[in-house]
């Protein structure tokens, strides 16, 4: 059976909190839940963790450790720690598994193709880098490796980038989730079919974000889905908060959780359904135009760089791009 887990919004002590251990539940807490913050001259600025709040979860409570990427480039446009950071982070406590850093992929985000390849490389760089300073902790065993994308063969690309980390008993995060529809060529279902029929056996995958309505699509694939977490139900609390007139407190959303939750570990055990087969897509054209395909050039090799973490993940910039391209152009010109 898929693994409910729940995502909590903080790990404050009260009603949120005191419930999730109530239900013996296991939880996800993001790296930004449990970030510190100061306002200097009008600017929020990071300072570091809240440990205190960390200190309230027990160390036998089954519990999984996200960086916080949706979060992180939706508000603030990049991650405002660095891996060191997170590590330390990770090391806090006895996590069963901590999430590598990636960058995500949804439409907010990565507006184009050429963004969404960006942060492919970014991705691949970074679950390199996290790694190594998780060998470095002594913590390697609890490191979660992290795939992210937009359509399926992005994320098989970064498998394919990530191929020592696919080894059976390994759980794979998958991230650009939360927001993904359920059928068509993009959807979760599309990804999921795509990464099983692809990926060695024994892999298993954790999908971040999903929503409860998927789990019925997902139970034909439990043999390769471990587990999904949400937060789906804060959404319904504050619906709720505004139907009544008061304000979201923790309590109501605690209510909201524990129904949500109860109600997703039945539909993990109900009876699955099977969409129809997606049709594969065609294959796009690389760029006839000779400066977009310079572009296009720079972007894949700068990518590479990345991936290989000759570069790191977060050097990229649009003016290096364009610098690079022009070296290109320059060079198919004088070729020709």
């Amino acid at each position: 059976m898929i693994e409910i887990i729940l995502g909590l919004p903080h790990l404050r002590q009260g009603p949120i909190l005191r419930r999730a251990l109530t239900l013996k539940a296991p939880v996800l807490i993001s790296a930004s839940a449990l970030a510190r913050w100061r306002t200097i001259n009008g600017c929020r600025r990071w300072e570091g963790w809240d440990y205190p709040q960390l200190r309230n979860l027990p160390a036998t409570a089954d519990a999984i450790l996200d960086c916080g990427g949706f979060t992180s480039h939706v508000v603030y446009g990049g991650f405002p720690w660095s891996i060191n950071d997170y590590i330390e982070l990770a090391r806090a406590h006895p996590f069963r598994q901590f999430a590598s850093f990636d960058y995500p992929c949804e439409a907010e985000i990565a507006a184009d193709d050429a963004a969404v390849k960006e942060r492919l490389s970014r991705t691949i760089g970074a679950n390199r880098e996290t790694r190594r300073r998780a060998e470095d902790a002594g913590i390697a065993d609890r490191f979660m490796p992290v795939l992210q994308g937009r359509r399926p063969a992005d994320y098989e690309r970064c498998a394919d980038a990530l191929a020592w980390s696919m080894v059976p008993g390994r759980t794979i995060g998958v991230g650009s989730m939360c927001r993904r529809e359920v059928r068509g060529p993009e959807g979760l279902i599309a990804v999921v079919e795509h990464l099983d029929r692809i990926l060695p056996v024994g892999v298993k995958l954790h999908c971040f974000g999903v929503k409860g309505s998927a789990l019925p699509f997902l139970r034909p694939f439990e043999q390769r889905v471990a587990s999904i977490d949400s937060q789906a139900y804060g959404v319904a609390a504050r619906r709720d908060a505004l139907r009544l007139g008061v304000s979201k407190t923790d309590a109501i959303v605690a209510e909201h959780m524990t129904r949500w939750f109860l109600r997703q570990r039945r539909a993990a055990s109900g009876p699955p359904r099977r969409l129809p087969p997606v049709p594969r897509p065609r294959p796009k054209l690389p760029p006839c135009d000779p400066w977009e395909a310079a572009i296009a050039k720079a972007r894949e090799e700068i990518g590479a760089l990345i991936e290989t973490s000759d570069l790191d993940h977060d050097e990229l910039t649009e003016c290096w791009v364009e610098q690079w391209a022009a070296d290109i152009y320059a060079d198919r010109r004088q070729a020709a």
